[in-house]
């Protein structure tokens, strides 16, 4: 089975790939304006949270079942996180425009200001995100830094070098754990640790079950540095090549994404050990 297929049946283009999903744009009915530059489009609902989970699974359906395993307590932040995530990751696929597309990451950058300053407007997934904050002090850097990485990733046509994916995995998905943490009041480094270890991973496999997605759109996010290692061109990725050398790419790529698992089992290991210690 092919690496970048990994993981449950496909569902309205979710976000498995590196370059966000295609959407078409929609409004909340009843909050005239204030969608003007959101991009999910959710069933109408007073329920803001029930807005933000519909939205999850319909865009994230894996991370939709993730949710399902927190803590009551942690779940509606974990939503609202998500959602947020939906909203910015789907910037770069609902229009080709790129000015288009960084006015609707400023958006988000203005509301998060907004949020933060108790002046929340009333657009679903920014109410969910407010009351999230106000109980488990999220931090602004995080959300900051998602839409940060979708606007770096507007123009981008390629990764130089594997650090440099994981760089951007780091912020496009370690960010997420690190919020998810904060929501479960974790304030352990170990976990910390492990979060940043999974997003990269995350990360990387992204990249790599999105071969097919984004080739078909003329762009390679497989890192230069192990493509040239083996001689592979973003031709031939393009192309849809089964030679040995792009499944030598592969390869390479995925066990970086191992090792970066393998530091997360170490982590949990340390967590384990840390508790018994203080139990």
């Amino acid at each position: 089975m092919a690496l970048w297929r990994f993981g449950a049946a496909p569902l309205v283009a979710p976000l498995r790939y590196l370059s966000g999903v295609a959407a078409v744009p929609g409004e909340w009915s009843g909050v005239a304006g204030s969608r003007a530059h959101s991009t999910t489009p959710v069933r109408r609902t007073s329920n803001t949270t029930q807005y933000c989970l519909d939205a999850v699974r319909r865009y994230d359906y894996e991370n939709f079942l993730a949710l399902l395993l927190l803590p009551q307590g942690a779940r509606s932040a974990g939503t609202a996180v998500r959602a947020f995530n939906v909203e910015v990751a789907q910037v770069q696929d609902v229009t080709s425009e790129v000015l288009i597309a960084k006015m609707r990451l400023q958006f988000w950058r203005e509301t998060l200001d907004e949020i933060y300053s108790d002046d929340v407007p009333r657009q679903p997934v920014a109410m969910e995100l407010h009351r999230a904050i106000r109980r488990h002090r999220l931090s602004r850097r995080w959300l900051r830094s998602l839409v940060d990485a979708r606007e770096e990733q507007l123009e981008r046509r390629y990764f130089p070098s594997i650090t440099e994916l994981e760089a951007y995995s780091e912020k496009s998905n370690s960010s997420l754990y690190y919020l998810i943490l904060q929501a479960l009041g974790s304030e352990n480094l170990h976990a910390d640790h492990a979060a940043s270890h999974l997003g990269k991973a995350e990360g990387i496999i992204k990249a790599l079950r999105g071969i097919p997605h984004n080739a078909s759109k003329r762009k390679v996010f497989l890192p230069q540095d192990i493509m040239m290692k083996h001689g592979v061109s973003q031709e031939d990725v393009i192309r849809g090549s089964r030679e040995q050398n792009l499944k030598d790419v592969v390869y390479d790529v995925a066990s970086q994404a191992y090792q970066h698992v393998e530091h997360v089992s170490m982590q949990y290991i340390h967590i384990i050990c840390f508790f018994y210690a203080i139990c």
